[in-house]
């Protein structure tokens, strides 16, 4: 992993992608960002990425569907998944399709940076 660790944001929410990227940034991660799965695709096939923040629900296609996808691709590449989904069946399904970690929205942004530090550990 190099000295920077750069995180691909997955989140059709401009609000939550902007706040993402200047937090991140300013806390030393390089970030790319994309809006939905289509963005992701074209982002994953452009570069290599130590973590992956995904949003649940896209305007294009499941989160879900993205990180079982990407387990089968890129099966150590760390994903945390955020979503307003909030029931328990929610956290453990995407927990068993190779989620690393669950965050549900809205969220403290520090908790998020916890959280990640913890899973690139």
């Amino acid at each position: 992993m190099q000295s920077q660790p750069h995180i691909l944001v997955v989140d059709d929410d401009r609000e939550i992608r902007t706040l993402l990227q200047r937090y991140l940034d300013s806390q030393g991660f390089r970030v790319t960002a994309a809006a939905d799965r289509r963005e992701c695709e074209q982002r994953l096939g452009s570069g290599q990425f130590d973590l992956i923040v995904l949003d649940v629900m896209l305007p294009d296609g499941s989160g879900l569907d993205i990180c079982r996808g990407l387990r089968d691709r890129k099966p150590h590449t760390p994903i945390i998944l955020l979503t307003a989904l909030k029931e328990d069946v929610d956290r453990i399904i995407g927990l068993e399709l190779g989620a690393d970690d669950y965050l549900g929205k809205p969220f403290n942004p520090r908790e998020l940076i916890a959280r990640i530090r913890a899973v690139l550990r």
